[in-house]
């Protein structure tokens, strides 16, 4: 079993930073990958930024140069700075963790949900 927990959301207002946490815990094993992933009212789930076991980093165009994925591999936790919120970016947030087997299996956490005020 393997257990993904996600903290940090919020309201904040505009302009404002917060940061999300993600935790694995149970038989995660080794980690390839760390995700956060969005999804607004009415939308489609999207990716916001994800780092690899290597350290590269992907990035959503509309928060590149306002949000950091980070990760601490000795806790199995990531996570998500998010500097000069809009009120795009309300949005439920959810981790995903991609586990390092053959096949690469996937664990979603339960949501967060993150609130930008005007």
């Amino acid at each position: 079993q393997v257990q993904v927990v996600e903290s940090g959301g919020g309201l904040v207002q505009a302009g404002g930073s917060l940061r999300l946490s993600c935790a694995a815990s149970g038989s995660i094993f080794s980690i390839f990958a760390m995700g956060w992933y969005r999804q607004a009212p009415g939308k489609q789930r999207e990716l916001v930024a994800d780092i690899v076991s290597g350290g590269r980093t992907d990035y959503a165009n509309s928060v590149k140069g306002r949000f950091t994925i980070s990760r601490d591999n000795a806790k199995n936790t990531v996570y998500l700075q998010m500097n000069s919120l809009k009120p795009e970016d309300t949005a439920v947030y959810y981790c995903r963790i991609t586990r390092a087997s053959v096949p690469r299996l996937d664990y979603w956490g339960q949501g967060t949900q993150v609130t930008v005020s005007s």
